[in-house]
């Protein structure tokens, strides 16, 4: 592979920008994240037909070890130009690429099948966390096994600290290993019958604190029967025990009052009806053989068991539709049935590679320097990943472009005719991808513990049955190649890339920077759509290159530059018009994820996103009707709430909050802890509104009164006065009992020069100045005293985390030179390419 053709960066990109035809954003992202390239940046793909024949090439020559091969010339016809099977991130970089020794899963669950509340065990699962991080795997595990807080424990501390500290464990591991954003995701999930699981729905309210890490409740029906009657709800540990050591009774109505609220406030915690799942779950049959499903994967849409993983493809579902945005519009039924049957195929080929993959991952362990001991973590976490994958040969298919599909087809998405038409595509996938898994068992033979027996009684499986006579005669001959197959998935970046169209040009392009601003005297402006978008920023790209098509069929001029109003007639007429996420009705979207679900065995991610005057009764009922459609689960997004995930494009900078000019007693305070040099320092922020009033920050001395339990995050800042009238700012934080303690006296406990600087920088929070402007300020002061360098550089991080999310910072991508750079959770991020930087 050394010895083959290498490209520049730019030679890539234009060949890219050609491909895409014009589109810069699309050919940037692939160039940067999918072209196959090693470590020393050496580019050895063109342009993505480059990387589709690889990946066809290698798809083929697995084929070609068993009967009935597809050949080369057809994988690569389906791959072609993203236009019918999309692979997804992990396969796409992974597959024929040996400059990485890397798995092609997207996603893993880990943790142990019996009790693991120890440090052992907790430790175990974070190393596990880690070594699946660093080879580019998004991570799930349930914390449901972690004693409460004020239990018990046979150690020197006497009772256990609960859920909350190790959920920061965990997010800080993802931090360490993500190199700024570029690797790894984290969910988190426990169940609401955890006598912890008020304080886990609460972790992620405070600014800045567990930003590693998605955060999901497991509900129960149970708990949703106790809230619709109003009636108390019996939490306990251990959670599944018939004879558990801890039982509380809490008001079911005010923890679910609690969720709603975070949810609505945050867009955290996402909800998972879990008995939805492990009823409607097909590899919980084989439970008592390691197939327990415990968690998901960091995007929702994988239930898996420990040790299990997924790889992802897509069926691009716009390309079956036929004469699209005409009147004699069609869906392709009998196309997409076909290559639905391949793309199983396909993806139990894939199966294949990633054995081959985690060979050479064992093999690179076993010939470490390291000892035994040390590797014996990593060695058998990807012993356990290869044991199920050859065992249940689990698989993710699934769709994208969906609301393109029905747009195209002149259906409104939302509707009742669109969800119905939507529902029997799913159906039509579920029906041929089951009937292609019997077909690769009569061939190849079924997965290695298939058991008829046990799935006679599985909703789903006998839901297929009913509806399709080939796949009950089939699965009763054959059985099944593949223990569960399908999943609706987010597509990503890989989204960008499913939108090449002959014959488009995309006069509009300059407006694909989310948010960007025009000039206002400037009547012929290229209009934003950004409000017209669904979902995410990857739709709006999407929407784009669709819309275009639809006026070039429709004979409208897609090459002028229109103005606003003039674009806005031509939106008003399209297909497009009031079934963008703001115009759809909310309760009708979750009823169609509700009936989709019936055909998708594993899940479904979805957000359902909401303007930002929405109620919170009405967080609550979209939740009620999602459980009561049998959704499991669903995760809201109210525009403008604290995550950050959907900004408005019209939505104006935050508006700076009006100070007091008089200093309250009590500030509400956050406690900031970082390391600078091997040196442990600490901050105690003071604020108002949410927004930093004033610091006080230096080395964390023990020895000079300063123990604070590592578990305490938030406190009060109270101003008093000494016997001699002279004020003092004090400590005062509640421990785990809830007991009050008082540091007083907390201006002295700091260097007297970290204090005078100290005094300045609260002294330009408190009249306004906008965090940005402060943390430019600190990082420019010029000190020769390395120690208060150190200092400089934790103020400004530890300021970094107020900045609201979404602010446009004012640098410059280091990796592509735009501007369109903005913050997020602190960290600055390229919304061009995606890069990122922390710290």
């Amino acid at each position: 592979m050394t010895s083959k053709k290498t490209y520049t960066n730019e030679e890539a990109f234009q060949s890219s920008l050609e491909y895409f035809k014009g589109d810069d954003l699309a050919a940037r992202v692939w160039v940067n994240k999918y072209a196959l390239k090693d470590s020393f940046g050496n580019i050895y793909e063109q342009n993505p037909n480059d990387m589709h024949k690889r990946l066809a090439k290698e798809v083929a020559r697995v084929e070609n070890k068993y009967c009935n091969p597809l050949t080369e010339e057809n994988i690569f016809d389906l791959f072609k130009d993203f236009k019918y099977l999309v692979p997804q991130g992990g396969p796409m970089t992974g597959i024929g690429n040996d400059f990485q020794i890397a798995s092609l899963s997207n996603c893993f669950v880990i943790g142990e099948s019996g009790p693991s509340d120890s440090y052992g065990g907790i430790m175990k699962v974070d190393q596990e966390q880690v070594q699946l991080m660093k080879r580019r795997g998004g991570v799930g595990h349930d914390l449901s096994h972690i004693r409460p807080a004020g239990s018990p424990v046979k150690n020197s501390a006497l009772t256990s600290t609960g859920i909350v500290p190790f959920m920061e464990r965990f997010s800080n591991s993802t931090r360490e290993v993500a190199q700024d954003g570029r690797r790894g995701a984290l969910m988190l999930s426990v169940s609401v019958k955890h006598p912890d699981s008020e304080s886990f729905i609460d972790a992620k309210m405070t600014e800045g604190r567990i930003t590693g890490a998605n955060v999901s409740v497991k509900i129960h029906d149970d708990f949703m029967n106790a809230v619709k009657n109003d009636v108390p709800y019996t939490q306990q540990y251990p959670v599944e025990s018939k004879q558990p050591s801890f039982t509380k009774s809490t008001n079911a109505k005010d923890l679910w009052n609690k969720i709603v609220h975070n949810a609505w406030k945050s867009a955290e915690p996402g909800i998972l009806f879990w008995d939805t799942i492990t009823r409607e779950s097909v590899p919980d049959c084989y439970s008592d053989l390691g197939y327990k499903t415990v968690s998901t994967n960091p995007c929702g849409e994988i239930p898996l068991c420990p040790y299990d993983s997924c790889r992802l493809l897509a069926l691009n579902l716009y390309s079956y539709v036929q004469s699209p945005f005409t009147t004699e519009a069609k869906f392709d039924f009998d196309l997409f049935a076909q290559h639905v049957k391949y793309a199983q195929r396909i993806m139990d080929d894939i199966i294949d590679l990633e054995l081959e993959k985690i060979d050479a991952i064992i093999s690179k362990i076993d010939n470490d320097p390291e000892g035994e001991e040390v590797k014996r973590t990593e060695r058998n976490l990807w012993a356990n990943i290869k044991r199920k994958a050859e065992e249940g040969r689990r698989t993710g298919v699934g769709i994208t472009a969906e609301g393109d599909m029905l747009a195209a087809l002149g259906l409104k998405y939302g509707s009742e005719d669109a969800t119905d038409f939507a529902v029997e595509v799913q159906r039509t996938l579920a029906i041929n991808a089951y009937v292609g898994s019997t077909e690769l068992a009569k061939e190849r033979g079924a997965f290695s513990i298939y058991d008829a027996k046990r799935e006679l009684q599985n909703p789903f499986i006998q839901r297929l049955k009913s509806e399709s006579k080939e796949f009950a005669a089939n699965l009763d001959k054959y059985g099944r190649r593949n223990i569960a197959l399908l999943t609706i998935a987010p597509t990503g970046t890989t989204s960008l890339m499913t939108q090449t169209t002959s014959g488009i040009e995309p006069v509009f392009m300059p407006v694909y920077k989310r948010r960007r601003k025009v000039n206002p005297n400037d009547k012929n402006v290229h209009i934003d759509f950004v409000d017209e978008v669904g979902d995410s920023f990857e739709e709006y790209i999407v929407f784009h290159h669709k819309f275009l098509e639809w006026m070039r069929i429709n004979n409208m001029d897609n090459t002028k530059r229109y103005s606003n109003e003039e674009l806005e007639d031509l939106i008003a007429k399209s297909p497009y018009h009031q079934a963008t996420s703001n115009d759809v009705d909310w309760l009708e979207k979750v009823r169609m994820q509700g009936l989709i679900q019936k055909y998708v065995d594993h899940s479904i991610s979805v957000t359902i996103n909401l303007p930002s005057d929405v109620s919170e009764d009405l967080v609550s009922k979209l939740y009620f009707t999602a459980w009561e459609y049998g959704c499991k689960g669903i995760t809201v997004y109210r525009d403008g709430s604290r995550s950050g995930v959907l900004v408005s494009a019209t939505k104006k900078e935050k508006k700076v909050v009006d100070k007091p000019t008089q200093r309250p007693t009590e500030l509400v305070a956050d406690v900031v802890r970082f390391q600078n040099n091997k040196e442990k320092w600490i901050a105690f922020i003071g604020l108002i509104n949410d927004v930093p009033y004033e610091i006080f920050t230096g080395l964390l001395d023990d020895e000079d009164g300063l123990l604070i339990p590592r578990a305490v995050t938030t406190g009060l800042i109270i101003k008093n006065k000494d016997e001699e009238g002279n004020s003092r700012y004090d400590f005062q934080y509640s421990n785990k009992r809830g007991i009050k303690t008082t540091i007083e006296g907390l201006s002295h406990k700091f260097n007297p020069e970290f204090w005078n600087y100290a005094k300045l920088i609260s002294s330009v929070l408190r009249h306004g100045m906008p965090i940005t402007n402060v943390v430019d300020l600190v990082s420019s002061l010029q000190f020769d005293n390395e120690t208060i360098n150190s200092w400089k550089v934790g103020v400004s991080r530890a300021l970094k985390k107020y900045i609201p999310n979404g602010t446009k910072s004012g640098a410059t991508c280091t990796s592509c030179n735009s501007t369109n750079v903005i913050y997020q959770e602190g960290c600055l991020i390229c919304k061009d390419c995606g890069s990122s930087k922390c710290g």
